[in-house]
């Protein structure tokens, strides 16, 4: 309800996921007045399940506020679903922090995570065209502890949702030599170079920037600050050379039939300005991971916008 398109386009990728995957269902949370009819005839609306919810989050919205009086929001219900455990996920894209504080509230962390970290999928050169980096804005502090926490969620997710038998874990930081980085890097790196037999992951020491991309590393440990500086950096070098594409496919007749004859073959890839195929893809990526985690049919999801 909340999110920086609307409903209807969170409606649309719903559609398109439930289209890819005939045993999904999905909770939807809303406003009903508004969500009905966008579902009015249509070949999935019997596994949508709209759950009334009045209040909506605002992207503008300060998580604390919403903490405070954010009971009636359709976030709010969303993770309380998977709180009862009538959903085995909960998807939003929303306020990315009223998420984060409404998750901590309702579902508690999990034992030895001091703080929570938020991942994201970085298109890369592994075979699976991802690795996993985290944590990428929900916190920007993070001692040595929460970067090993983060080193073992981060492999537990690339191992689950991934595929990845032993994933291979890196410490972000200014070069791959042991001497350089704050100290908390160093310990850290020494912590999670013990752990990982444990973990059941590779560690493969210090990584730099350019190897975010690469096919060196599958998990990309670093703080929230410097996770989230290198997301929307990223974000903006991959605009500036799509419209860069664009203003160049569009300037002749000539460049005009070579965008026609290239359409289809660029990847397109979306985070906050959501669309519905983000939004399907975003459900259709759970739904692997959990199916590879438990091993059972893919369950209910929960979605709100």
């Amino acid at each position: 309800m909340g999110g920086d398109q609307g409903p209807a386009v969170v409606a649309a990728g719903v559609s398109k996921f439930l289209s890819s995957d005939p045993a999904a269902q999905v909770l939807l949370h809303g406003q009903r007045e508004i969500l009905e009819p966008l579902f009015a005839g249509s070949d999935v609306a019997a596994r949508v399940k709209i759950v009334h919810a009045t209040g909506v989050v605002a992207m503008t919205d300060k998580p604390s506020n919403v903490m405070r009086s954010g009971k009636a929001t359709s976030m709010w219900s969303a993770v309380d679903a998977l709180r009862d455990r009538r959903a085995d996920a909960c998807v939003s894209c929303g306020n990315t922090g009223a998420l984060m504080a409404v998750s901590m509230i309702r579902l508690r962390k999990a034992e030895g995570v001091n703080r929570p970290a938020i991942a994201c999928l970085w298109p890369s050169r592994n075979p699976n065209g991802f690795n996993v980096m985290l944590d990428v804005g929900a916190d920007i502090r993070a001692d040595q502890d929460d970067l090993l926490a983060y080193a073992m969620m981060g492999a537990s997710y690339a191992r689950n949702g991934l595929g990845l038998k032993r994933p291979r874990v890196g410490l972000l930081n200014v070069g791959t030599e042991e001497h350089k980085g704050r100290a908390e890097l160093k310990v850290a790196s020494d912590m999670i170079a013990s752990a990982a037999d444990k973990g059941d992951f590779d560690y493969v020491g210090f990584v730099e920037g350019g190897d975010i991309p690469s096919a060196r590393v599958d998990v990309i440990v670093t703080d929230g600050f410097t996770g989230n500086v290198a997301l929307k950096t990223g974000e903006g070098t991959a605009t500036l050379i799509s419209g860069l594409l664009r203003e160049a496919f569009l300037s002749s007749i000539a460049s005009k039939v070579a965008a026609l004859l290239t359409r289809g073959a660029w990847p397109v890839s979306s985070r906050g300005s959501t669309r519905g195929r983000s939004m399907a893809a975003c459900s259709s990526g759970w739904a692997a991971s959990w199916s590879r985690a438990t091993a059972r049919p893919t369950p209910p999801a929960s979605a709100r916008r």
